[in-house]
């Protein structure tokens, strides 16, 4: 049973901090890359940060570097999204997503995918 389970996610000030937690049950453990992508009302589901499976590889889009961090924890089977400095743009659904063997920024890729979770900024 594929399942991932993400967490973290809620209301902050501009400014502010969140951490979100994403777990992972595949039925792969040793071969799947793990990334967040986001999406707000009326836009696209866009790419935000992926990491690979061994933890040794990140990749960010250009609107979240030196912002946020990912991060793997490869014996739980879990991963982290450190987002700092929010702004009201960055609130939107964030969806943890899971592909076999490799990390790429386009969704097509992705065959797994976590709940959401809200993140909410105000000003």
């Amino acid at each position: 049973q594929v399942q991932l389970v993400e967490s973290g996610g809620g209301l902050v000030q501009a400014g502010g901090s969140l951490r979100l937690f994403c777990e992972a049950s595949l039925p792969d453990f040793s071969d799947y890359g793990m990334a967040w992508f986001r999406q707000a009302p009326g836009k696209k589901r866009e790419f935000v940060a992926g990491v690979t499976w061994s933890g040794g590889s990140t990749y960010y889009a250009d609107s979240v570097k030196g912002r946020y961090t990912i991060s793997r924890d490869k014996g739980k089977n879990t991963a982290h999204l450190q987002m700092h400095s929010l702004k009201p743009d960055h609130a939107a659904l964030y969806y943890c997503s899971a592909q076999k063997g490799m990390v790429t920024s386009g969704l097509e890729g992705y065959d797994y995918w976590a709940q959401g979770t809200q993140v909410t900024v105000a000003s």
